[in-house]
């Protein structure tokens, strides 16, 4: 498995050379690395190892990524999880889903990016909140310190990544911020690495905010929270 000085991670890959690929360089990070090509079993991993960050293909056969996050979110599951895609069609049907998902990587990816992807989620999933602070735009509000975000009265769990990226549009209410400025700011990468990941996002927010969501789109720009 690795060493795992910075935790175990799961990488669930039915094509073996990248699946080895991905393990390479995870290990060479400081994870430890366990490898799964099977939908079931990787669940049965995720409960029995209780890895710190899950790499998982969408395109599996039999139970496909998809189907294995949304397993995870439904029981309450919410460990980091990066989604891997084979083809631009896998990113369209992530658009709009609230699959609960960190971050995203499009084959052919590079390894060492994989590897710096994982570290940026971690770090988000586990990174020290500000001195109690709440910040409340139309029907949205997040506590920086418990890191829990609410729609209106009714809490709603977020994975790290839904939770920064609504607080950094909530510190800026009413200001249109671009995806490359919320890529570089949330994601910590630049714009090469694709906006559309911003997107997919802002989609599973607003499925989980509701009518509370504050996110307006700005055509041809990016996103603003507008105040109520």
């Amino acid at each position: 498995m690795g060493s795992p000085g910075r935790g175990l991670v799961l990488v669930v890959e039915d094509e073996a050379a990248i699946a080895e690929l991905a393990a390479l360089y995870l290990k060479r990070d400081g994870f430890g690395v366990h490898v799964e090509a099977d939908g079931g079993r990787a669940l049965d991993a995720v409960r029995r190892l209780k890895p710190v960050a899950i790499v998982l293909d969408i395109g599996l056969s039999g139970m496909d990524g998809i189907e294995i996050c949304k397993a995870l979110r439904a029981a309450g599951d919410w460990t980091p999880v990066l989604f891997v895609t084979a083809r631009d069609d896998e990113l369209d049907r992530l658009l709009g889903l609230e699959i609960g998902a960190d971050d995203y990587l499009t084959k052919p990816f590079s390894p060492r990016e994989l590897a710096a992807r994982v570290r940026t989620v971690l770090r988000r999933a586990s990174g020290a909140a500000p001195a109690a602070s709440v910040l409340t735009v139309g029907g949205a509000r997040v506590d920086l310190t418990s890191r829990r975000a609410w729609a209106g009265d009714v809490e709603v769990s977020l994975t790290s990544t839904e939770f920064d990226l609504l607080t950094h549009l909530l510190r800026h209410p009413g200001q249109v911020l671009s995806r490359d400025q919320l890529l570089s700011a949330v994601w910590g990468y630049a714009a090469a690495a694709g906006t559309r990941t911003v997107d997919v996002h802002v989609a599973q927010l607003r499925a989980k905010l509701g009518p509370s969501s504050p996110i307006r789109t700005v055509r041809g720009i990016g996103y603003a929270a507008d105040p109520a």
